[in-house]
């Protein structure tokens, strides 16, 4: 089906994403602050949210200032900047050069770390003794490195680079590894350092996956066509979505990616607050290997890559099926310009099985009550080099939310000649062994559960001890307590004891005198394996917990460095946010989730990995009086004959 049609309205809310003209205009009057040489390019340019109390009492109509944040880097300077533009004053707000970190691989890094490699003689040399002399067959994947080379200077804007050897200009680059071979480039210096561990064979083998290069394709699969002959049930106004009794707001970060704000329900004409602003703040993919070609990698892909820049330009009917609404984002590319890219959040509704059932079988004429369940889907998909990531945000009827997060993409490859894995790197093809890694993503939920000032609470069950109470033996209790500082709220997922984490309002009691809440459930997930010593560690320190909380500071944003990963020493994020050990009782709270996935690749990953899931939800616990479902209408045909 076809794009709905989309309304732009006059920008008038703080929210708001940034115009062309906005971006642009704060570009300019950068450049007139004389800050940057010639050579200062842009990572990203976005509009600075103001603080939450800005937000939450806006009223139409009501001024305030639209400050746009610029993040670059200048060569010249060998160092990022940080800046703040006011449009209404057209002026610069503030400005920053970045002691610690740097911004995301840009467009010019790639460009120029490609450029300065192929005009090495070292790097050329290397690759003719392993029988490459036809360069534009070579595929060079600048990665993100953690740290300098000791060859370096200390403030090199630095990459690794990795090397591929395709046997069609237009086939697949991962597929031939060019084992034993790393390029370090400094893009600021022009300076390139080689190492070179021994050759190895290229495999022989294609491994391709396009439709038009596998061997055949199944021809029993019948169309599967989705309708909604009177269109979808949401509406759409500027970034605000309304389903059903749901209204929230979303935007595309530049780093985070997909966020959602002011996340609403409905309850019998009683608006009620859930999350303020929920987002993926960081994430990390550090690998088991210890392999001199893998032992490096640990990617940050939310900072270091600029996550939000990544989204692809989605399609009906292959990312995304039904009745469609896409919502559009406009990015500052590295010149300084904007541009319009198409299509990068896709919304729409699903059936989802059974909502509820139930036969009343002492009924004379015994037939079932059936519900149908349906959710609201807002989604966006993101490439990252070799990885893509989905990020799928689902709202139910019955007041649950869930985030699930979809891990598709190549796998990395290494060359074993002799055909043994090994446990850090078990083989997934002929000649083709893939590292053991984790992708462990840390999701910002700004909590404001009908009202600021929240608790959270970690519940448990324990079986009780024998005895008069319990005299088969069989009984198990539910127990609860308070997390009362940022230390306690370090804490990580055991299904073994069925832990889970409460959002309360104490101040809010639902009809039983309890308080309202949502309840945190977490998939079965693991937390960073590097040990606590290791620069994986140091830099995505967030992945060694699965629960963090924070009392909410609008400039704590970031579980990591946030723009300025890449190249970070670590500490930055949660460990400097909870150093102070605050109070996080009845208070203006944030939690901080980190979920993931160990993936020991196998050989049905290769050479593209079917889709792997992970996430976690977030169920209403005594936040409504009774199930808010009751009033879904039933389906359109009887559920009886």
């Amino acid at each position: 089906m076809n794009d709905m049609s989309k309304v732009e309205p006059v920008q008038i809310h703080p929210l708001d994403r940034c115009t062309a003209k906005e971006l642009e205009e704060a570009v300019g009057i950068l450049k007139a602050a004389n800050k940057l040489s010639e050579l200062a390019f842009y990572s990203s340019g976005f509009a600075d949210e103001p603080d939450k109390n800005v937000v939450l009492n806006f009223k139409a109509g009501t001024s305030f200032e639209r400050i746009i944040r610029l993040i670059g880097h200048d060569p010249k300077q060998k160092q990022s900047f940080d800046a703040r533009v006011s449009l209404a004053k057209a002026e610069l707000a503030e400005f920053t050069w970045v002691e610690d970190g740097q911004v995301a691989v840009c467009g010019p890094d790639v460009v120029k770390a490609i450029g300065l490699l192929f005009k090495t003689k070292e790097c050329v040399d290397a690759l003719g003794k392993r029988g490459v002399e036809d360069l534009s067959l070579v595929h060079v994947e600048p990665w993100v490195a953690g740290k300098r080379h000791p060859k370096m200077d200390p403030d090199a804007r630095m990459f690794s680079a990795i090397f591929f050897l395709l046997k069609h200009i237009d086939g697949n680059p991962y597929a031939r590894p060019i084992e034993g071979l790393i390029g370090y480039v400094d893009v600021d210096s022009g300076q390139v350092v080689i190492e070179d561990f021994g050759v190895a064979p290229i495999p022989e083998a294609d491994g391709e996956y396009a439709a038009n290069r596998v061997e055949s394709v199944r021809d029993d699969v019948k169309p599967l066509e989705i309708t909604q002959p009177e269109g979808a049930s949401f509406q759409v106004e500027g970034q605000v979505i309304k389903w059903q009794k749901w209204q929230l707001r979303v935007s595309l970060n530049p780093v985070e990616g997909l966020v959602l704000h002011d996340v609403r329900y409905n309850d019998h004409g009683r608006d009620r607050s859930i999350l303020y602003r929920a987002s993926l703040s960081e994430m990390v993919v550090p690998y088991g290997d210890s392999s001199p070609m893998h032992s490096f990698k640990h990617a940050l892909d939310s900072g270091e890559t600029n996550m939000g820049h990544m989204a692809n330009s989605l399609s009906l009917g292959c990312d995304c099926l039904g009745e469609i609404y896409y919502f559009d984002n406009t990015i500052l590319k590295s010149n300084g310009e904007s541009q319009e890219v198409k299509n990068v959040i896709c919304l729409h509704e699903e059936d989802y099985g059974v909502l509820w059932k139930h036969t009343n079988m002492m009924h004379p004429s015994p037939s079932p009550e059936v519900r149908r369940s349906r959710r609201l889907v807002v989604s966006t998909f993101h490439t990252v080099g070799n990885y893509e990531y989905g990020f799928y945000w689902y709202f139910y009827q019955d007041g649950t939310i869930q985030m699930e997060t979809k891990l598709t993409g190549h796998i990395g490859a290494s060359v074993v000649a002799d055909g043994k894995g090994t446990d850090t790197s078990p083989m997934v093809a002929p000649m083709i062994s893939s590292p053991i890694h984790q992708h462990l993503f840390c999701f910002r939920l700004d909590f404001n559960l009908d009202g600021l000032d929240n608790s959270v609470c970690e519940m448990e069950v324990e079986a009780l001890p024998p005895g008069p109470e319990n005299p088969l033996d069989s009984g198990f209790r539910a127990i609860s307590r308070t997390l009362k500082t940022e230390h306690e709220a370090k804490r990580e997922v055991d299904p073994a004891r069925s832990r889970s984490w409460r959002v309360v309002n104490p101040s809010v009691k639902n009809q039983l005198g309890l308080p309202v809440g949502y309840k945190l459930l977490p998939q079965a997930s693991p937390v960073m394996l590097s040990g606590d010593n290791s620069l994986p560690a140091k830099r995505g320190a967030f992945a060694k917990h699965n629960l963090w909380v924070t009392p909410y500071e609008s400039n704590e944003l970031y579980a990591g460095a946030g723009p300025f990963s890449n190249l970070h020493s670590g500490g930055a994020g949660l460990p400097a946010y909870t150093a102070a050990e605050r109070p996080i009782e009845d208070t203006d709270l944030v939690v901080w989730h980190t979920f993931g996935v160990t993936h020991v690749p196998r050989p049905e990953d290769w050479p593209i990995m079917p889709v792997e899931y992970a996430g976690f939800t977030l169920l209403p616990v005594g936040f409504f009086d009774q199930n808010p479902a009751l009033d879904v209408p039933s389906p359109s045909k009887p559920c009886h004959d």
